[in-house]
Formats: C-alpha cells, structure tokens, sequence
C-alpha cells in the first residue's frame, strides 16, 4: 500500500530502560515457576520492572531524545510526536507530557493505543502524515509499563512482561523508504487477551446509579494467541512483500514483535529466513509490548548490525486482537 506522495526515511532511533531487573530465578520466589520452566516455553530469561518513582513520561522522553539525536536534530525540530501505548501515566494521554518533557515546542503530540501493535500500526500512521507533506519530522515511540498491570501470582503472565521504550525518527524524504505495510484487526477474539476495565455500581441520587471501578490485571488464553500468531504473522508478512515486489529472501533483518521465542521460530521456519537474520532480545527484556520491536531495532542498530540500506520487515501483534507489518529500508 503505497501512494505518490513524499517518501519517508528512518533516520534515527533510540532506546530506554529502567534499571531494576527480575530474573527467572527472582521471579521464582514469587509464584510457583522455576527458570527452567520460562527459559524453555518463552526464551525469556530477565525483564526490566518500574518501581513507584518511574513514570512512562520518563522513559519515553529518554528514548525520545535518543532517537532525535541519533538523527542529528533538536527537539525544536519534530513536528510531531506519536506515543503507542497500553499503560500511559493519565488515561487522557501521556504524549503531551513526554511533547512538553523534551521541549519539543512545535510538535503536536497524541497517544495511539493498538497494544503489541501499537509501533508498527505508529509507523504507518506517521507515514500517513509524511506522504501528504502535513509534517517532515516525526517522532514514533513504543513505550509500555506492563509491570503495573500484571497479576504475580499467575504464572501464565507474570513471567512474560517486562517494561522499555524505544523511539524511531522518521523524515520526509525524496525517495520512499517505507515499502510496503498490512495491518487488520479482529475483534471477535478480544477476549484471548485483555487489560480490562471492571466497574460497581456507584448510587448518585434518586434513580441514578453511575460506575465506579478500576482495570483488572492482564488475562490471556496463550494457547489462542500462539496459534493467531503463528498462522497470521507469516501471512501478513507474505502480503506485505508482495506488495513491495519483493520476497522474503531479500530481507536484511525480520525484527517481530518479542512475545515468545517460539513464536519466533516458527515465523521465521515459514518464511525460510535463516536464524542470525532475525532479531531477538527477548532473553533480556520479556515481553514490552509496544516498546518491544523499536527496543530490539535501536540495539541492532547501535551495534552495528543494521546499516543503512538493510531491509527491514517489522511485525506487530497482540490484544485487540490485532496484527500488521511494515517493510522499510533503513537510513536516508
């Protein structure tokens, strides 16, 4: 799907952590796991959790800032800032702090929520934006505190997540980096995987009842959700390429979505793509949720392994349920 409009480029990205870790071992004093019981079902050794001083504000204006001087601009330059994100500081949304945190005084900011597709289903909104010449710099952020919705006494989830930032700065270019995307969603498995709101009844007066209530911790049927991943991620890929008229051999690097290393595996053996082209962190991070394809993309590329030019096929999927992928060509 790409129009005649200008082009995009992704010229910078960047990255943020919080310090505390929790290990498979740590987490095991907490409910009834081990490290061998997570290491071999997820891949997932170590994530990253909050404690009650961190805010996302924080942590995405770190990654923020990073991602805009890697692409050597201010702040003063980002026309716009787009925070995908499932768990903001304000349920008003949380991209205007991290606009006002990093002083990027021109920019329009606003929160896109699309959970572990929340980056990529950003990037192609961005890109909306770029092609049509509204905006030339653009700030895409991935940013998730899952820890603060997570139930740790179910060891069906609470192995699984962890909390990050990653940022990519894209521009308006001449030529089109941005080579293809999909993206779909089905609603009629959203109970599979749900941070969901649960609310009493709250009398006003006479006649009048509102609600009260809070969101519950993190539920997932993971049976269900391996076998949409599994069966979906692939064919968007494949449809992705397609559209791009090119095919999976020509992919430099396939970063999906670090929900499980399985997941991983299987994408990858159907696509034929051999295991040292595809991106994987998940051993040190968990589960980030939106945070968790620009977290892996910044570290790839601030060691050297992405160069400019690679070809890059991002994928996303998670609650909603949703999934897409984009196709992109890394640097100006």
């Amino acid at each position: 799907m790409i129009n005649g409009g200008a082009g995009v480029a992704f010229v910078g990205s960047g990255s943020a952590r919080v310090e505390t870790e929790l290990s498979n071992e740590m987490l095991s004093r907490v409910v009834d796991t081990s490290d061998e019981w997570i290491s071999t079902r997820t891949g997932i050794c170590h994530r990253h959790v909050a404690n009650a001083d961190e805010s996302l504000t924080v942590l995405a204006a770190q990654a923020a800032n990073n991602a805009i001087a890697a692409a050597k601009l201010t702040p003063e330059d980002i026309d716009l800032i787009i925070l995908a994100t499932s768990t903001p500081d304000d349920l008003f949304g949380t991209a205007c702090q991290v606009q006002a945190t990093i002083g990027a005084t021109r920019a329009v900011a606003f929160d896109l929520t699309a959970a572990c597709s929340g980056f990529v289903f950003g990037v192609v909104t961005a890109a909306q934006f770029i092609r049509t010449g509204t905006y030339q710099n653009v700030v895409v952020i991935g940013a998730d505190l899952l820890s603060r919705w997570v139930d740790w006494q179910d060891r069906t989830t609470c192995v699984l997540f962890g909390d990050g930032a990653g940022a990519v700065v894209m521009q308006a270019c001449d030529r089109d980096r941005l080579l293809g995307f999909e993206m779909h969603s089905d609603g009629t498995m959203n109970g599979c995987l749900n941070l969901a709101y649960t609310a009493d009844s709250a009398p006003l007066t006479d006649g009048v009842s509102t609600q009260k209530g809070t969101f519950t911790a993190i539920t997932m049927n993971g049976r269900e959700v391996y076998r949409f991943a599994v069966s979906r991620v692939p064919e968007v890929l494949e449809k992705t390429l397609f559209h791009a008229g090119l095919a999976a051999d020509d992919i430099d690097w396939l970063i999906l979505h670090q929900a499980n290393q399985r997941i991983l595996d299987a994408v990858a053996k159907r696509l034929k793509l051999p295991k040292e082209r595809v991106v994987s962190n998940m051993a040190q991070h968990g589960n980030t949720s939106a945070a968790s394809i620009p977290i892996a993309l910044d570290e790839w590329v601030r060691s050297d392994k992405i160069q400019p030019g690679d070809k890059i096929a991002m994928s996303g999927f998670g609650a909603g349920l949703t999934w897409g992928a984009a196709l992109l060509e890394w640097g100006l």
